[in-house]
């Protein structure tokens, strides 16, 4: 350990520490701008001077990249020191007279102006090199450097051309202190919608507030380390050490008893209703977009913006967009109408906004829910009753210029109405997850014809499917809200309990079995078997029947060519006894 004084005040440091560790380490604060705890100090702005006292002999050193020695007397605020820290901040505010954090900080000490020439108003950069620095030991491309000397000397690429090692990273417009380097949408945009964020990806990140473990993941394709094999930082700061680029994902095999399926949905793709202009038309978004916009952990803090950052005036919320519709769903999506009134509500809460509800017909058959409705008509929100016919920004009268225009068929007042706005939310439905086929054959259970998976009975076995042991939970059956969900759930999950503390499984009465004697190997029956129950024994060459499988459906004994597949309590001698029985009474 080190010991020294600053501004009177002993501390104790490590060897090899700077001034400005021991300085914060005593809550004395020294100004720096070109400083940054994750990169190698350079001392280019040099507004951290103090005065250091070694022996008899007094002078100005840099204090983020000089080491403490043993005895060392530190004054950060003598008049040497604050002589020096004026000059160099007005030297600095006439490089970069629009850098506003040099003012503030000259404001600091008391400087308003500069004796120096400011040949250059709208200049920022202070050329500290930290945004250099970035790039060439962070993210490992050199991709921008120093060019020129003197007055002329600026930070550029290479040739002053795009460069092509960049990878758009955004370190340097995030190292840089004074806001000399920013990043930009190329199309001008504030916020893209259909992105949700106001930047470059982040690299780790929560994927949502409620994730479940709630920890960060690492975007691999956005991380610096994946692509340069550099930076690194997140490990470094990492203090627990729980984070390690060389994991890769597993795949365990599990052995279990019960299962319950809980695969959820996802939200139609508007794009398919190109007359809706999603993708294609700015501040067209989806409802999900829209919570994201407005949550208060979102891009924008949860104010609702346009494109160019905006508050709209106007809003079109379009009902039932991919459900009730025989030409993408035909099914309602049950859970549309209620959050469409929810997206109203807040929409109008928050930005004032006139709001206009495009609906087929409204069903809030919930708790509580016509009640909301009957606030929403109060609060002045409108409602149209028509399926929109499309969105387009063509304008024919002067006040939809510039505007999103919604033409609907108002069926109420029988005509056809056109409707400026300034956004657009297309309120979209239910759809089962793409690789619903697969998890269907998967565990061998049914789907319906929309994709759903189908359960044993909607009334006596809501829960189960035709399959032991395999239980359903959630949307993956049908639409639903999140109190049915719920619901739902801890039914499958008493199921499956009930299951496990039996600790047998009842099987069918009525399975069939094989008479291997007559078997003539022809495999027919294992092709048409729904529960996978017969195999093939090769050494025999005959077909084999599980029966802790079999569900006796029969069709392995309707369609056996050889008639070696019986059923129990089906077979012929029982159905020949039974038709003596029944013609006995003729």
């Amino acid at each position: 350990m080190v010991s020294i004084t600053i501004d009177g005040k002993p501390v104790q440091v490590e060897k090899g520490s700077t001034i400005l560790a021991a300085a914060q380490q005593l809550d004395i604060k020294i100004p720096t701008l070109c400083y940054h705890p994750l990169l190698e100090p350079y001392a280019a702005c040099r507004i951290c001077n103090v005065e250091v006292t070694a022996g008899i002999e007094s002078k100005l050193m840099t204090a983020c990249n000089t080491q403490v020695q043993e005895g060392m007397e530190v004054q950060t605020a003598s008049e040497a020191a604050l002589t020096a820290r004026r000059i160099n901040l007005q030297l600095l505010m006439a490089r970069a007279p629009a850098a506003e954090v040099v003012w503030q900080m000259a404001a600091e000490i008391g400087i308003e102006e500069t004796p120096f020439i400011m040949e250059k108003p709208d200049q920022k950069c202070i050329l500290c090199g930290l945004c250099v620095r970035a790039c060439e030991s962070i993210v490992g491309t050199a991709a921008i450097g120093f060019a020129h000397r003197g007055i002329d000397r600026e930070v550029t690429t290479p040739y002053q051309i795009q460069s092509d090692v960049c990878i758009t990273c955004g370190a340097c417009a995030y190292f840089c202190p004074t806001g000399a380097i920013t990043m930009e949408d190329i199309k001008g945009r504030t916020v893209i919608h259909q992105e949700m964020t106001l930047g470059p990806p982040k690299a780790i990140y929560i994927p949502f507030m409620q994730a479940v473990p709630n920890v960060p993941v690492i975007n691999t394709e956005a991380c610096i380390h994946f692509k340069t094999g550099n930076c690194g930082i997140c490990q470094q700061v990492c203090e627990p050490d729980a984070i390690d680029y060389e994991q890769e994902d597993e795949y365990e095999e599990i052995e279990v008893g019960t299962i319950v399926l809980a695969t959820g949905f996802q939200t139609f793709d508007p794009a398919r209703v190109a007359q809706y202009g999603y993708g294609r038309l700015p501040n067209v978004i989806t409802s999900l977009e829209f919570e994201r916009l407005s949550n208060a952990s979102g891009p924008t803090g949860g104010d609702i913006q346009l494109e160019d950052g905006t508050k709209p005036g106007r809003i079109g919320i379009i009902h039932c967009v991919g459900s009730r519709d025989k030409n993408t769903n035909a099914y309602c999506s049950k859970v549309c109408c209620m959050y469409s009134l929810k997206i109203a509500h807040l929409a109008m809460e928050k930005t004032g906004a006139e709001v206009y509800n495009f609906y087929i017909d409204m069903r809030t058959p919930g708790k509580g829910y016509e009640e909301f409705y009957d606030r929403l008509l109060e609060e002045g929100n409108h409602f149209i009753r028509g399926r929109v016919a499309e969105v387009t920004d063509w304008a024919m009268i002067p006040e939809e210029e510039g505007k999103l225009v919604i033409r609907a068929e108002d069926t109420l007042v029988g005509m056809v109405r056109r409707i400026p706005v300034d956004m657009v939310i297309l309120a979209v439905g239910l759809e089962p997850v793409h690789d619903a086929e697969e998890v269907r054959r998967l565990f061998n259970i049914s789907c319906g014809a929309e994709g759903w998976f189908l359960e044993r009975h909607p009334k006596l076995a809501p829960v189960s499917t035709f399959t032991d042991g395999v239980f359903l939970a959630g949307v993956c059956q049908g639409p639903k809200d999140i109190p049915d969900s719920v619901a739902q759930s801890g039914a499958a999950a008493a199921e499956a309990l009930a299951l496990a503390d039996r600790g047998y499984v009842e099987l069918e009465p009525n399975t069939a079995f094989v008479l291997e004697d007559d078997c003539s190997g022809c495999k027919t029956c294992i092709a048409l078997c729904p529960f996978s129950a017969i195999s093939f024994d090769g050494d025999k060459e005959v077909a084999v029947m599980n029966e802790a499988l079999c569900k006796g459906c029969g069709v392995c004994v309707a369609a056996c060519p050889s008639g070696s597949i019986q059923q129990h309590l089906f077979t012929d001698e029982q159905i020949y006894a039974e038709i003596e029985g029944v013609l006995s009474y003729v």
